[in-house]
């Protein structure tokens, strides 16, 4: 899915952090992955990444539909609600750039977004997983918890060294590598968020402005913390639309990121977190909350 096309530079809206089904603390029932992505067409997305826990199973599910969707259509037995979903699949993914990837839990229970390009096989995503010393019976389990795992430097060497993105998630909250609140020493947050091979910080005060940020203290500019990192900030959806009983429990699209870019691609994206310009990333701030026709 999604287009691959050049243009000139423009702001797009990506969510990197997003959880679907196959995650074992997904909180609504009866969505369909289609639903999933017309939220993100209704959100005004034009980049997501599938980021369930230690798993790819939901990355699995959404490919399998549309591949047996394409075959019955190949083979003229493509009944007409069939057809319609197809179509609908294809006019999205011709206007959403759909990620693979998943959230890992690193030893101590620090939590690290992998993103990789689209074109990336399920079964190449999964002996990450397994080399990550995800147990292979928890592969398709999608549970915040797998036992000892790698831990948090090897995760992101492994990541970057297998061409994917490795972000730091929600590093400034809980199961974060900013060791906010965790009796850890200085040398351990140094290692954990300045590694070279960690593309970017996902935050949750991205909002707001001033030195007593995540970003602010990210900057480059104390001695101890000399490399300015990239700051980014993402849903950690768990529903498709936000709870209504709390606010906080984000859906789809709640949380955004816009990163300037000459192509909807990943390797534009990632030419941007390996790169020096900070000012190609910034929270996306709606003017007003879309509108939901379905609703």
């Amino acid at each position: 899915m999604a287009k691959n096309r050049k243009q000139k530079m423009q702001w797009y809206k990506m969510d990197l952090h997003l959880h679907t089904p196959a995650s074992a603390d997904w909180k609504q029932e009866g969505v369909s992955y289609l639903d999933l992505l017309r939220r993100a067409e209704m959100q005004g997305l034009d980049i997501v990444a599938i980021t369930d826990h230690n798993t790819v199973a939901g990355c699995a599910a959404l490919q399998t539909e549309i591949e047996q969707l394409d075959l019955l259509e190949r083979l003229g037995r493509i009944k007409p609600d069939e057809k319609r979903r197809l179509e609908e699949y294809r006019r999205i993914g011709n206007k959403i750039l759909v990620l693979p990837g998943f959230e890992f839990t690193a030893t101590l229970g620090f939590h690290v977004l992998a993103v990789f390009p689209q074109e990336t096989s399920i079964r190449s995503l999964e002996h990450l997983l397994l080399e990550l010393n995800v147990p292979p019976a928890a592969l398709d389990q999608g549970a915040t918890e797998v036992g000892a795992t790698a831990d948090v430097l090897t995760a992101y060497r492994v990541i970057d060294e297998a061409g994917g993105l490795a972000v730091a998630a929600h590093a400034n909250s809980s199961h974060g590598v900013a060791l906010q609140g965790i009796g850890f020493g200085g040398q351990t947050r140094i290692a954990y968020t300045q590694d070279r091979h960690l593309h970017a910080l996902e935050v949750t005060d991205l909002e707001k402005r001033g030195r007593r940020t995540t970003a602010g203290f990210f900057s480059g500019r104390k001695p101890e913390y000399p490399r300015r990192m990239h700051c980014i900030q993402g849903s950690d959806a768990h529903h498709m639309v936000r709870d209504a009983k709390d606010p906080n429990r984000l859906g789809w699209g709640d949380r955004v990121t816009e990163i300037l870019l000459p192509e909807q691609t990943f390797e534009a994206i990632k030419a941007v977190f390996t790169g020096d310009d900070f000012s190609r990333t910034r929270p996306y701030r709606p003017t007003k909350a879309p509108f939901d026709h379905v609703q």
